[in-house]
């Protein structure tokens, strides 16, 4: 201990207006950053999730000293398109929910989101909620896609309170990224799963079917079961952050039986002969949804590049 600073460890759990909640052996901590991290933008800087050593100054003021490294992190492009914005950090999971109706899933987000987790190498499930809204057989056959490739798609209600167990038991001990549209409901979820969590739940706006935000900044929120799960704001775009055309068609697990079985070696699977991915989607091996979102990314990413 020096200068009369408590040295301690924690977890960040919420940074906002430049205020950062730490969680230290079971407590709750207010910091501020020290300078030289205050500088810092990009990956430099301290984000939900992160395992940060803090000072504790005699004053009982706080300040984070030091960014431990992180074991992962996921993160988009900016709004700008000009640096890395990390979402959150040492998360080993992603959980992509969508509603089966109000609002109606679009698959093109659930691929974005599924890209985003095989781009970090972390594991991603499928929550489809609000299962008591739609035909059990419709539910399954939209999203047996996902099944196929190996995802697990778990059903659910919160108003019904049907497959919360089955979720839990996947959060449990784990560090989870909750990501979804707004109205998908997340936040009741996780407050059918953890009574007294008190997230705020939004009604859907009858006019555009579109839930209004009510998480308004990405929380880690630790759960009596075990584990973290990161409530974040509803994600309704995400551009990837430097993913090149390999990468990209990598992070298409259905597209890998593929890969490398194409007549040139930098083939896009876009538009080239001879390549394997397009025939296996002529041949009805793939799913065209999943092919169509494949090809708008790479879009993406080719108009950055030029």
């Amino acid at each position: 201990m020096s200068g009369g600073a408590e040295k301690l460890k924690g977890r960040v759990l919420r940074t906002v207006g430049g205020v950062y909640e730490v969680e230290v052996g079971g407590e709750t901590l207010e910091c501020a950053l020290r300078g030289r991290l205050k500088r810092q933008s990009g990956i430099g800087r301290v984000a939900v999730g992160d395992e940060v050593e803090v000072d504790r100054l005699t004053d009982g003021s706080c300040v984070i000293t030091e960014l431990l490294p992180r074991c992962a992190r996921l993160s988009r492009r900016s709004a700008d398109g000009r640096r890395e914005q990390i979402i959150a950090a040492n998360v080993d999971r992603l959980a992509a929910v969508f509603s089966v109706a109000r609002p109606e899933p679009v698959f093109e987000l659930l691929d974005r989101f599924l890209v985003l987790a095989e781009s970090s190498e972390i594991d991603a499930f499928v929550v489809v909620n609000k299962i008591d809204l739609a035909d059990p057989d419709q539910v399954c056959e939209r999203f047996a896609p996902y099944e196929e490739i190996g995802y697990p798609v778990l059903h659910t209600s919160a108003k019904a309170c049907r497959g919360l167990e089955e979720l839990g038991g996947r959060l449990a001990e784990h560090i989870t990224l909750f990501v979804g549209p707004s109205g998908a409901g997340k936040s009741s979820l996780l407050n059918a799963l953890q009574p007294g969590l008190g997230l705020r739940v939004g009604e859907i706006s009858k006019a555009i079917e579109r839930g209004r935000h009510t998480t308004v900044a990405a929380c880690l929120h630790c759960l009596d079961m075990g584990g973290y799960v990161v409530d974040t704001p509803g994600l309704g775009k995400v551009q990837f952050w430097e993913l090149g055309t390999h990468e990209l068609a990598w992070c298409f697990r259905d597209f890998r039986p593929y890969l490398g079985r194409c007549r040139f070696q930098d083939c896009s699977h876009a538009h080239e002969p001879d390549c394997a991915v397009i025939g296996a989607l002529e041949a009805g091996e793939l799913s065209s949804r999943r092919y169509e979102s494949y090809v708008k990314f790479l879009g993406e990413s080719s108009g950055r590049d030029s």
